[in-house]
């Protein structure tokens, strides 16, 4: 492969279950109770279309950023202490690094999350020549805007790139780009992308991934 695309949540670092805990308080607080199954398969993609997908206009555009801000606040006070890359990431990249094949992030999270992650475990944001989030592109996932932008960032085509995702809406995103995956199971299920074409591999972590660089 001619470059490397990294979705962030879930895929670099294990934290999906936060967010969806983050989601749950804020939804009932809204007045929409969901259980954590529910907000699993229903919260996906830019906090601007989740809101509008589930309320409609009930928010103003201020509504709605605030909003979002409060969730994503939380996220971050909650996780902070578990911080952490999913086990071998750090490795693996270093060997891509040194093989010079370009790496960038692709991600629906908003850029305040993106810097949380990316600045906070040491030298992480070094690996990477290009980052997208959410506030970069116009349409979500699963329409493959974001990774359309990383790969123009990368100056490789999107085509010649393996991107590596966690959820069945990251790999659809993929296969719209024309893309492999490998999907990291952190929080799905082999089961959930069993009619997908485009999925090479899963995996748990990054410890046995070395073959990917040949």
């Amino acid at each position: 492969m001619a470059g490397f695309i990294f979705d962030m949540d879930g895929t670099m670092v294990d934290n999906m279950m936060v967010h969806h805990r983050a989601w749950q308080i804020k939804l009932a607080e809204l007045g929409l109770p969901m259980d954590l199954e529910e907000v699993r398969q229903t919260i996906h993609g830019k906090n601007e279309e989740i809101l509008a997908r589930l309320f409609g206009d009930r928010f103003s555009a201020e509504d709605v950023k605030r909003i979002a801000w409060e969730k994503e606040n939380a996220y971050r006070r909650v996780f902070i202490s578990e911080l952490k890359l999913i086990d071998g990431l750090g490795d693996f990249l270093q060997k891509i690094q040194n093989k010079g094949i370009p790496m960038g992030v692709g991600t629906a999270a908003p850029q305040e999350n993106v810097n949380f992650v990316l600045d906070n475990i040491y030298g992480l944001r070094n690996h990477f020549s290009t980052v997208v989030h959410a506030g970069m592109v116009t349409k979500g996932k699963p329409d493959p805007q974001v990774f359309e932008l990383v790969a123009r960032g990368l100056d490789v085509p999107l085509k010649d790139c393996l991107i590596f995702e966690d959820s069945p809406i990251g790999v659809e995103t993929a296969r719209r780009a024309g893309c492999q995956v490998v999907v990291v199971t952190s929080s799905h299920t082999r089961e959930e992308f069993a009619h997908f074409p485009n999925v090479l591999r899963f995996i748990e972590d990054y410890q046995s991934v070395d073959d990917l660089l040949v």
